[in-house]
């Protein structure tokens, strides 16, 4: 309203201005003063119509003229007769008077001549300045169009081509119409839309600019955003654990130290960071300049083009994301190569989020999740095959970490991120692959590195090092002074530590997941049992195997497995206390290390038997027995009493193993021993055997008993461990007494005082004496007592041979 009175008082001014300079120039003409060409051009010169306002000006003067002469006439009339009266008398005199003025008429018309041409003159000259006047007038009308179509070259000029087209809509409704009949309009006319056309190359040229700027920028962008998004949700992180101290105490002692200071310094190292860039926050829009799509947009819409505007952006867009989308083919080799791929997608979306906010239409909702929804399919896939190349397990947890900065970053701007959790899932599971690959070679390098030795504690300090490490609880050895030994080697604590190291790794992956306490628990037992089950049990089971260890080793191993499996307990309780779960809750996992260590014992224990089974099988081979001897050395054979020694010293070793262990030892050790002895003599190689070799073997087989009936390993009842030597020694028995009739009369009873010799067995020894007796004693025919003998041998071995045929057929 105060503009507009404004501009109501300034027209009023304008008009008195106007009256004011009309009665001057009036007055002027009413002076008769000469020139009065500068008056006339004053009125002429004005606005528009001001010609016909001045000739409204002259006409009302002229009434008023009229009007006084009308009063003056009225007041003078009684003089007028008077004069008329007056002017009769000189009638006469008028004549005269006449022909004077009549002649004075025709001096004057020929003086006047002159004054014509001047008057013409005059009149062109008049019609000159109406000319000119109308041409004035026509420039008044045009000037403004000149002066509109200027503009609008400057605007083009300065790039405001959004005002050049709100210019060209003014041309074209309002000024143009005035003067359409003109040439020069009508060129304007045919020159706008070209103007249109190029105004829109332009801008569509800025939109390529602006759509390859940002392309190049978006992983800045995006890097900016997952950089704040990170900062935010460590600063929150680190005060909801500020928050949870009471929590942290219930750790173990030493995590919780640990983890209070790296608190400390996390919410230090926050601050300060926070300090850093609270004064610059970096937008979307500081760093990639939006003018030229905004530009563009209103362009299109204002020439209509609108919606083909929105068609070109998507599609090109789309293409673009494409671009995005697809990784580098070494991404997978460094954390950078995953980070720039991240940053690059989170730049995009960043960037049509603020083009839906900022703009209407452009981009919508829908456009935006569907872009998402199929971006989302394929990042899930480039993930799921890069990942996999992925054999170290830190790169893995990188990878998993940028994956939630990613997650959580764009559900900040609304984009759903469920099946990117989903995914982390997966990656999980191949993360602890890699852990259980790396674990695996720690195990190794503990194994390869350990002495295999109960570990020397010279102090208490020294005591108190080792059961920091390791649970170890034994009051019987509490009560021992020092220095003292622990019964499990260097190994024990170290796997121990390892595996609490794992359960870390394990939850380092398992935050920021959004998962409850349950789930997490749930999901480090699980790992742990993997960890247990198929890595450290893989672990034990090529260690046992390997051949540079020995039955000290084997039995070392499986003192070191009854104390892990002790220790299994308290890594269940280790996982409830870093989960805040008890164990307690129905749905906790059991940790499976019990049959882990039990299955890796039951394998050192094999391995025990089959080592001692293969050393009594190295002194075996290097018996070297005189089997055609007439007598026998009256002492056992020196290979033999160092096997005993062997193994007398072997089981003294075995005291720190379980009794059932040993013993079984003990007996496979024995029955191997009488197995391979038997085996000795009845050797299809062995062709003939003397008496004296018999008796010698005899020495040997005694020295045996003697070890068994020592008692080696406690625990056996009466002869038990003897028995394993039974077959042998009936059978000596048998051919030492040469008791054929007794072995004869009582074969197949069950009181037979050969009862474990098999007529077979009996057989093939007697064949191998009776073709030593033919060839050592070659008079033997001449004696007597030696054709009886062997005249005995040959009945006994139709007799034997008979039984063993019987055996058969029955059979």
């Amino acid at each position: 309203m105060a503009r507009k009175s404004k501009s109501n008082l300034s027209e009023l001014y304008l008009e008195e201005n106007k009256d004011q300079i009309y009665e001057n120039a009036l007055a002027e003409i009413q002076s008769f003063e000469l020139p009065l060409g500068t008056t006339l051009r004053s009125v002429y010169d004005d606005q528009p119509n001001a010609h016909q306002r001045f000739m409204e000006k002259l006409d009302a003067c002229i009434r008023n003229h009229d009007r006084e002469i009308e009063k003056m006439c009225n007041f003078h009339h009684q003089g007028f007769v008077d004069a008329i009266t007056e002017l009769l008398k000189v009638r006469a005199d008028a004549e005269k008077l006449k022909v004077q003025v009549t002649d004075t008429n025709r001096r004057l018309q020929d003086a006047g001549k002159e004054v014509i041409a001047q008057t013409e003159e005059i009149i062109r000259c008049r019609v000159q300045q109406r000319n000119i006047t109308t041409v004035v007038e026509k420039l008044q009308l045009c000037l403004p169009v000149l002066e509109m179509y200027s503009k609008l070259k400057e605007q083009m000029n300065v790039k405001r081509y959004y005002s050049a087209l709100k210019t060209m809509e003014q041309l074209e409704n309002l000024y143009l119409p005035r003067v359409s009949q003109y040439r020069f309009c009508q060129i304007m006319i045919e020159n706008l839309p070209k103007l249109r056309e190029e105004i829109k190359e332009i801008s569509m040229s800025d939109l390529k600019d602006f759509l390859e700027s940002i392309r190049k920028h978006s992983d800045r962008i995006g890097e900016t955003a997952m950089k704040q998004a990170q900062q935010q949700k460590t600063f929150s992180t680190t005060l909801q654990k500020q928050n949870n101290v009471s929590y942290g105490r219930n750790m173990h002692l030493g995590r919780s130290r640990i983890l209070e200071f790296k608190n400390e310094i996390t919410l230090k190292r926050t601050f300060e960071d926070d300090d850093e860039h609270e004064e610059e926050v970096l937008t979307a829009q500081d760093l990639v300049d939006f003018s030229p799509v905004y530009r563009c947009l209103h362009i299109y819409s204002v020439l209509g083009d609108g919606e083909i505007f929105e068609n070109y952006y998507r599609k090109q867009r789309r293409k673009q994301a494409r671009l995005v989308l697809q990784p580098q083919s070494s991404m997978h080799e460094t954390v950078e190569g995953y980070r720039r791929y991240f940053s690059q997608i989170v730049g995009f979306f960043v960037v049509e989020d603020h083009i839906l906010h900022v703009t209407q239409g452009l981009v919508t909702r829908t456009y935006t999740d569907e872009l998402w929804n199929m971006a989302l399919s394929k990042i899930i896939a480039v993930l799921r095959t890069h990942s996999s190349y992925c054999s170290d397990p830190d790169l893995v947890l990188e990878l998993k970490n940028l994956i939630v900065v990613f997650a959580d970053t764009l559900q900040g701007y609304g984009f759903p991120v469920n099946r990117l959790f989903d995914l982390l899932f997966e990656i999980r599971d191949q993360y602890n692959e890699t852990l259980l690959k790396k674990w695996s070679g720690l195990f190794r390098d503990i194994f390869e590195a350990d002495n295999y030795s109960p570990i020397p504690v010279a102090n208490e300090e020294e005591y108190k090092i080792v059961i920091s490490k390791f649970p170890f609880q034994d009051p019987e050895l509490d009560k021992q002074s020092f220095p003292k030994k622990l019964p499990m080697s260097q190994s024990v604590p170290q796997i121990y530590i390892q595996v609490k190291e794992f359960i870390y790794a394990s939850l380092k992956f398992s935050e920021s997941l959004h998962r409850s306490s349950t789930e997490i628990d749930d999901m480090l037992r699980k790992s742990t049992n993997l960890l247990l089950t198929r890595t450290l049990s893989s672990c034990l089971q090529n260690l046992i195997k390997k051949p540079h260890i020995g039955l000290t080793e084997l039995v070392q191993i499986i003192i070191n497995t009854t104390h892990l499996e002790q220790a299994c307990k308290y890594l269940e309780d280790f996982i409830s206390n870093i989960t805040n779960i008890s164990q307690v809750t129905v749905h906790t996992a059991r940790l499976y290390g019990l049959s882990t260590f039990k299955d890796a014992r039951h394998a050192a224990e094999g391995e025990i038997y089959t080592k001692l089974n293969q050393k009594i099988d190295e002194f075996i081979q290097i018996a070297d027995y005189d089997w055609t001897m007439s007598e026998s050395d009256g002492r056992a054979s020196g290979y033999l009493m160092d096997l005993i020694n062997f193994l007398r010293s072997t089981f003294q070793v075995f005291t720190h193993l379980p009794g059932k262990v040993a013993q079984t030892a003990c007996m496979s050790a024995c029955q191997h021993l009488s197995t391979s002895l038997m085996q000795m003599l009845l050797d299809s190689e062995l062709k003939q055997i003397s008496m004296g070799a018999i008796q010698q073997f005899n020495l040997d087989v005694i020295q045996c008993e003697l070890f068994a009936s020592s008692e080696p390993v406690p625990g056996f009842q009466g002869d038990t461990l003897q028995l394993a030597f039974i077959d042998l020694r009936q059978l000596l028995d048998l051919f030492m007494v040469w008791d054929w009739s007794t072995y004869l009369a009582d074969y197949g009873q069950a009181t037979s005082k050969y009862l474990r010799v098999s007529p077979s067995t009996a057989l093939t020894l007697l064949e191998k004496m009776k073709d030593s007796s033919k060839k050592n004693n070659i008079f033997a025919q001449f004696r007597k007592n030696d054709r009886d003998k062997q005249k005995l041998i040959e009945t006994v071995v139709k007799q034997l041979r008979s039984l063993v045929n019987g055996m058969s057929q029955h059979t």
